[in-house]
């Protein structure tokens, strides 16, 4: 087989690639080596910048975020049972729209099925021969091997993924942070508790009240990092978020049986360089941010806008300085967004053998962020994805 780009992983990122491609007739094929149906069941993010929904609706991916998506103008803070609000109109001219990225990726692959483009599932094994002159993948289909020829392979086979392996260990740089905790999270069809989401810090650390649909919440509390899942029944975990609520809300609290319920590890992670010769990656193949600012999928397709559209101008005119520069243009974002998600993770949650000054420090800095307007534009812009 031969393509002009291999893309590795077809999810929300290499679906977006291959379709933003295929509007200026570049072909490409995605191996995937998980089912499809499993790749359409991930439940991952919800809050999708401004930036995102203008790039989903430029890959013709947009009606039913249109129709389904919901507009918000703002979010909240609570804090020792004081309330907080950060109005992103007021405060940066914009909003942000609350769409699972489970939708995202099923509108996704329904465009992929509409367009024809090639992808093979249900490929365990995927081998990389060749990243230089003649970019080569090797992988298994129904037991018999196969080649495919490209001109450029790009990675978005996520953080356990192979691609970011074959950049030389002298090569790259990894960058990364454990932060000592977890976020506990539950799925019910239940009422949302509010209006906008909720992020929460008390006593017993950080909780964010969020929503999928009118109809469909989405909750989590922090827990510690070794925490078994099977120990938390539905009723332990509504009586841990309703004791983390503020007073004036808990009432408000509709509970149901989960349809998911899951631990996520807070980590930062950064690969460079994010390209190596023919070798391209993109999303969480690169980088992860703890999920405290919602920017894992919109920096994701970040990358993806400025890699499509370097492979547009290299086809189109060629001209190739914009994938020579893909790298160091996608890691100035991506480190502004760390340095974001890292700061709103350490405000609002409470670290592990955190001492009474670092916790004196952080209520000033809460009690200045609320009280300074530069300081709200600045959350507010920083939320919207404007750095």
């Amino acid at each position: 087989m031969k393509t002009k780009v291999l893309i590795i992983g077809a999810g929300p990122s290499g679906i977006l690639l291959s379709l933003l491609l295929k509007r200026k007739n570049i072909d490409s094929i995605i191996l995937e080596k998980k089912s499809s149906e499993h790749v359409a069941k991930r439940i991952r993010a919800g809050i999708l910048e401004p930036g995102t929904v203008k790039l989903l609706k430029k890959a013709g991916v947009s009606n039913r975020l249109a129709k389904e998506g919901l507009k918000h103008n703002g979010f909240k803070v609570a804090c020792n049972n004081n309330i907080y609000n950060i109005n992103l109109k007021l405060l940066g001219n914009d909003s942000v729209t609350v769409y699972g990225q489970t939708e995202v990726t099923k509108d996704l692959m329904q465009k992929l099925s509409d367009q024809k483009v090639k992808v093979i599932y249900d490929v365990p094994k995927i081998n990389i021969l060749d990243i230089n002159d003649n970019p080569q993948v090797e992988f298994y289909n129904n037991k018999s091997k196969e080649i495919v020829k490209a001109d450029f392979i790009v990675g978005c086979d996520g953080y356990h993924g192979i691609s970011k392996n074959y950049i030389p260990n002298d090569i790259k740089k990894i960058f990364k942070k454990e932060y000592g905790f977890g976020w506990l999270g539950i799925l019910s069809d239940t009422k949302p508790i509010s209006k906008e989401l909720i992020y929460i810090n008390n006593k017993n650390g950080f909780a964010l009240c969020s929503m999928r649909s009118k109809k469909r919440s989405r909750y989590y509390i922090q827990c510690d990092i070794n925490e078994n899942i099977n120990n938390w029944s539905d009723d332990r975990f509504w009586n841990s978020l309703y004791k983390a609520l503020p007073s004036d809300i808990q009432k408000n609290l509709k509970t149901g049986p989960a349809i998911e319920k899951s631990i996520a590890k807070l980590r930062s992670y950064v690969i460079e360089p994010m390209s190596y010769k023919k070798l391209f990656l993109a999303g969480d193949a690169a980088h992860i941010v703890p999920p405290t600012g919602a920017k894992g999928l919109n920096l994701a397709l970040s990358d993806i806008d400025k890699l499509s559209t370097a492979f547009i101008n290299f086809y189109e005119k060629n001209n190739e300085l914009e994938l020579i520069n893909y790298s160091s243009s996608c890691l100035n974002r991506v480190w502004k967004t760390q340095r974001f998600s890292s700061w709103m993770t350490n405000i609002l949650h409470n670290i592990p053998k955190e001492d009474i000054f670092l916790r004196k420090i952080k209520k000033i800095e809460i009690e200045h962020v609320f009280s300074s307007i530069n300081a709200k534009k600045i959350l507010a812009n920083n939320y919207l994805g404007k750095y």
